[in-house]
């Protein structure tokens, strides 16, 4: 079923507890507005807390994933007493939320880009757990032409791909294609415009019938031991998988390899 919101962030979830979040403000290029980012936190906060999903796909409607900032909402900011400082303050402590909130969140979410994804929309795809997108899709972190540099893009573009490829398209501005996105790891794969719906949602399944609590313990622990030392990493992996080993599904997981039978997830 499919349920409008604001009509600008549209929400559906299949039987496989795969839930797809698709931005559809096509006027303003799905531009990550106010209203937009607090109807997607909204709703990644409560799927956060749904048993029953298993998987969030963010996807968009249109030939431009997202465009970035309104940049109309930025401008008209400027007409009040301080200029702006306290909406450009809020502005984007809000999109620095929306994008911890999307790594924090315990189901795995992946970003299905078909068209143009910039600046904060481009921050979108690095943010999100896994990105696939159309062959024909472009992403640019421009805001160093338009006299704003992508600060907070740069956050989760650095975390995903090299310092050099990561500073090469923060201080160029430049577009680059799908293939070059692949490269360098901005995205997991691209795939034909007509096979992307298909090729996301096959992934989406797969992950979805793996256990969730185990998904959701390992993806917790895969950023967490991400910014540590080595052997703190080490340290903390070890407790993870030890309290892991005790889960029911740990249990069900390793009885039915052995006895080479499909397992029976409890989620437990």
């Amino acid at each position: 079923m499919t349920q409008y919101i604001n009509d600008i962030l549209l929400k559906e979830k299949d039987a496989n507890g795969i839930l797809r979040l698709t931005l559809d403000d096509q006027k303003n290029k799905n531009a990550l507005s106010e209203s937009l980012m607090a109807k997607l936190s909204e709703a990644l906060e409560q799927a956060s807390k749904d048993n029953s999903i298993k998987v969030i796909i963010i996807a968009a409607t249109g030939n431009v994933f997202c465009s970035g900032h309104n940049l109309k909402e930025i401008t008209d900011a400027r007409e009040s007493d301080d200029d702006g400082t306290s909406y450009f303050l809020d502005l984007f402590n809000l999109c620095s939320s929306l994008m911890q909130m999307i790594v924090n969140c315990p189901k795995p979410v992946i970003a299905e880009v078909n068209g143009i994804a910039t600046a904060a929309g481009c921050q979108l795809v690095a943010s999100c757990d896994l990105a696939i997108s159309s062959s024909s899709s472009k992403f640019a972190t421009p805001g160093v032409n338009i006299g704003l540099f992508c600060s907070t893009p740069m956050v989760a573009l650095s975390r995903n791909v090299n310092k050099k490829e990561a500073m090469k398209m923060l201080l160029t501005g430049d577009m680059i294609n799908a293939k070059e996105a692949k490269r360098i790891s901005l995205i997991n794969d691209e795939v034909p415009d007509e096979q992307l719906t298909e090729s996301v949602m096959d992934l989406a399944k797969k992950i979805a019938n793996k256990p969730i609590q185990v998904v959701e313990i390992g993806k917790k622990a895969f950023y967490k031991q991400h910014n540590l030392s080595l052997s703190d990493a080490y340290e903390y992996t070890s407790k993870v998988m030890a309290e892991n080993t005790l889960k029911d599904d740990a249990k069900e997981g390793i009885n039915s390899f052995l006895e080479k039978r499909d397992p029976k997830w409890s989620d437990k």
